[in-house]
């Protein structure tokens, strides 16, 4: 079963992620701080993340920074209101995979999925 983990301070948005890929069949984990995201990717290893950039306390790239470190082959896609040169241009340094303006929609989200479960397959295949 595909691993995703949905990081927002926002409940709201973890649920409508959640709720679109649990009804797939993808098993969705969620996490409202980076702390705790942080600890469900060490225990769960999430194949895909989508990750908001502000968040209290850790923000995005703090918590990108440290998926990178613990596992490169994490797909983290970068999901934020955010949407100026100096941020996307920061989250792809640290390793980002993508990047989605908020708000978005279901149809853009699941492709970006897809493409993501494709790349991660075809690099498994190579090892």
């Amino acid at each position: 079963m595909i691993k995703l983990l949905t990081i927002d301070d926002e409940l709201d948005v973890c649920e409508f992620i959640k709720d679109f890929f649990s009804s797939r069949g993808y098993n969705v984990s969620v996490a409202l701080n980076g702390k705790d995201a942080l600890s469900i990717v060490k225990k769960e290893k999430p194949m895909i993340v989508f990750l908001d950039v502000i968040m209290p306390e850790m923000n995005g790239l703090e918590v990108l920074k440290q998926i990178k470190e613990f596992d490169p082959s994490i797909k983290v896609i970068m999901v934020t209101v955010a949407d100026d040169k100096e941020t996307r241009d920061k989250v792809k340094q640290l390793g980002a995979d993508e990047f989605i303006k908020k708000p978005f929609s279901k149809r853009y989200l699941e492709e970006v999925v897809i493409k993501k479960i494709i790349e991660l397959a075809g690099t498994s295949k190579k090892e």
